[in-house]
């Protein structure tokens, strides 16, 4: 019981702690354009994908979180349609049946892949 016109003390409430949410969202973010270093990109999605998980469980920052689990799945659902892509055009180029022969298959890779040319070393 407490004297009239007085209050009770009560401590004011920690921060909320966003540091897990906020490290999803920008691994989810930074990842997309990462993907033209070579699918660096998948990496940090899939880092951004647990990050976000983990934060998403612990309650802090949940709105971030999942904006980050989000990013980071469409990160890698371009990721993977892109490998895909790129390894169904390299499995075409290596059917010996239509292309039997060296150069021809050379040819093939250099038709499907323009941005990777053969040098003579």
């Amino acid at each position: 019981m407490t004297m009239p016109g007085y209050q009770i003390y009560s401590p004011p409430a920690p921060p909320e702690r966003k540091g897990l949410a906020v490290t999803s969202l920008v691994l989810g973010v930074v990842g997309l354009p990462a993907l033209l270093l070579c699918g660096v990109g998948l990496a940090l999605a899939v880092m951004g994908l647990l990050v976000g998980i983990i934060a998403v469980m612990r309650g802090a920052g949940r709105y971030t979180a999942i904006l980050g689990i989000v990013c980071s799945a469409v990160t890698l659902v371009i990721g993977g349609t892109a490998i895909f892509f790129l390894l169904s055009k390299a499995a075409e180029c290596a059917d010996s049946a239509r292309y039997p022969d060296e150069p021809a298959r050379r040819l093939c890779v250099e038709r499907e892949f323009p941005f990777a040319r053969h040098t003579a070393t």
